[in-house]
């Protein structure tokens, strides 16, 4: 006579079971992350989606109202509005994520070195994120622009490094503490190097505050493209940026023509607004004091 014995195990939850409870925990991220995803798929298919060139000029069109034809209306050239937007998100965009990736690698890399080396390396790299963190970005972004040229590559870079010294210093603050968990005293005592120490077991738990910064970081970002193309020292012309576009229409046209302002400045405002609750979800979700 067999008996079979019966164990409750815990199943894992589906996929779309995970989904669906972070959607109903986090619903202003959810929304974010929706926002984020419309203007991430209206710049990938920017070719289909616009309903026409965006560089083509009709002279007929100047300055032409909200209409079926140009349903956000026509800039002074003729241009459409609603198309130069779905463009100008590649453009902002592309800044930003490579902005962003840029930055938040390089400010990682040297936030891990200086926290976990220390000595006179840690007071080289400290003193030096003082000294930059002591100008605002977009100042920052501004010198270094200018002294590149204006260019995409030029912004991205003028963009990423005044990002670095903030990631630094948040990596280097949670290195100090890990490397005197119990884990990295077990693994030097198994023989294994510094540098893999600090590359296997101490940065991968550095990745969930640097998602999170990475998160907020993109809106700053946006803003400060926005800033540099509407100074004139962003992605130069026949690309359309929406700081450019409020640049070559704020002054002149805001009152004769005000489309030409408000939709620009509601994509850059739609944006930064989905950034932000996206960022602000994964900073409760990744935080190991609000999870159940």
């Amino acid at each position: 006579m067999s008996t079979t014995v019966s164990q409750d195990r815990p199943t894992k939850p589906s996929f779309f079971n995970e989904v669906f409870y972070l959607a109903r925990r986090y619903p202003l991220g959810v929304a974010g992350a929706i926002i984020m995803a419309t203007f991430v798929m209206c710049a990938l298919f920017a070719n289909f989606v616009a309903p026409l060139d965006p560089f083509s000029t009709n002279a007929r069109a100047s300055l032409a109202r909200p209409s079926e034809t140009h349903l956000l209306g026509a800039d002074m050239m003729g241009r459409d509005v609603l198309s130069r937007i779905i463009h100008g998100a590649r453009i902002s965009l592309a800044v930003a994520v490579g902005a962003t990736i840029m930055g938040s690698g390089l400010g990682a890399a040297l936030g891990l070195a200086s926290g976990y080396l220390g000595g006179w390396f840690d007071l080289i790299i400290q003193r030096v994120s003082e000294v930059m963190q002591s100008l605002p970005l977009l100042v920052m972004a501004l010198v270094i622009t200018a002294s590149l040229g204006p260019s995409l590559r030029n912004t991205i870079i003028a963009i990423a490094i005044p990002l670095v010294p903030t990631v630094a210093r948040v990596i280097r603050s949670n290195v100090l503490s890990l490397r005197e968990m119990p884990f990295v005293e077990a693994a030097k005592a198994t023989g294994m190097s510094e540098f893999r120490i600090a590359v296997v077991h101490v940065l991968p738990n550095t990745l969930a505050p640097l998602i999170v910064l990475a998160t907020a970081q993109l809106g700053s970002t946006i803003l400060t493209e926005a800033s540099l193309s509407f100074l004139g020292l962003g992605v130069p012309e026949p690309y359309p940026s929406w700081g450019r576009m409020l640049s070559e229409s704020a002054a002149e046209y805001v009152r004769t023509a005000p489309w030409l302002v408000i939709f620009p400045g509601l994509a850059i405002s739609l944006v930064v607004f989905g950034s932000n609750l996206m960022g602000d979800a994964l900073r409760d979700a990744l935080d190991p004091r609000q999870r159940d």
